[in-house]
């Protein structure tokens, strides 16, 4: 076996980690990335962390129907760099990514294709795969992504405790390859002078508006939208209406900390956001679009430390989103 390292690249948290410390939410679109030079960045961090060269970065990401986007083309094409696809489910979470990983892991050191594994990911369902690895005699090491305060941002308690050592990629680093994304604010139109309203005409007999007959009533009476059930939820990325189980946790105990990643991700979407997808945002009504949906479930997820949101709690991150936005 030829003396190596190698990276496992679980993108989901890696672009969430990185817009987290650069925007303050995981909200993909409120950041633009340098992928060759942030690439370049984890290879460096490997090869100096080990001593070793490095054989290949296996890059996994989602893509609908497993297939890839022009920007993850160009990535797959990079110099050593593997890309591996799973799916997007219906509610825009990831589906096949941590099996992949995981499979790649025992494989890989099965065959003894290099002596240390970077694993840049913070899931718990990985635990497993990398102490199957480490059964094999490779060393498997988190590197993970700081937060603002330079810690590792999102690294699940049984993973690093079955990982054989934690890194950080540098800050700085990182600040230098990704970028908050901010549109500038169109200007605003000159106010018109004010219109002197006309005087209405005086009543009178003549022009005494008439009072309306039911039917008038009832046609009225339709055109007001009916708001919707609050028991109700709406799947992030289909607007299916969803059952809501009841569960031992009142939703409405975790409001100040779902109205703070609330406000964080309208926020940025609102900072990166160009008119036409504003109003796209507001017409998907009670659908959330799936990467604002995915950025408040993972943001809520890190803020409560819990690492499966209940449906109470889905529902009303939702709700109180919508409440924000209008």
């Amino acid at each position: 076996m030829r003396s190596a390292c190698s990276l496992y690249v679980d993108v989901g948290y890696l672009l969430a980690a990185v817009a987290t410390r650069v925007a303050g939410t995981s909200l993909r679109s409120s950041i633009h990335v340098e992928y060759r030079a942030l690439i370049e960045s984890l290879i460096a961090a490997a090869e100096e962390r080990s001593g070793l060269p490095l054989l290949r970065v296996h890059w996994y990401d989602s893509a609908r129907d497993a297939v890839p986007d022009p920007q993850q083309v160009r990535i797959g094409e990079l110099r050593k760099v593997k890309l591996r696809l799973g799916r997007f489910g219906r509610e825009g979470q990831q589906k096949g990514v941590d099996l992949r990983i995981g499979l790649d892991l025992v494989a890989h050191a099965r065959n003894s294709a290099a002596d240390v594994f970077f694993l840049v990911s913070g899931d718990d369902d990985l635990t497993e795969a990398v102490e199957e690895a480490q059964g094999h005699g490779v060393e498997v090491i988190v590197l993970a992504v700081p937060d603002g305060d330079d810690k590792p941002h999102g690294v699940s308690r049984h993973l690093l405790r079955a990982a054989d050592d934690l890194d950080l990629l540098a800050g700085p680093v990182v600040d230098a390859a990704v970028i908050r994304v901010e549109v500038p604010p169109k200007p605003e139109p000159a106010t018109p002078a004010p219109m002197t309203p006309p005087k209405p005409a005086p009543a009178t007999e003549g022009n005494v508006s008439p009072r309306p007959t039911p039917s008038d009533l009832a046609a009225a009476a339709r055109r007001i939208p009916t708001p919707p059930a609050a028991a109700l939820a709406y799947q992030g990325s289909t607007g299916v209406p969803s059952r809501v189980m009841p569960g031992y946790d009142d939703p409405a105990d975790y409001d100040n900390q779902i109205d703070a990643v609330v406000t964080k991700v309208v926020s940025a979407f609102r900072q990166s956001a160009t008119a036409e997808e504003m109003a796209e945002l507001l017409s998907s009504k009670p659908s959330v679009p799936r990467d604002l949906d995915r950025a408040l479930l993972v943001d809520l997820s890190d803020a409560l430390d819990m690492y499966d949101l209940t449906d109470p709690i889905r529902h009303r991150l939702r709700e109180r989103f919508w409440l924000q936005c209008v």
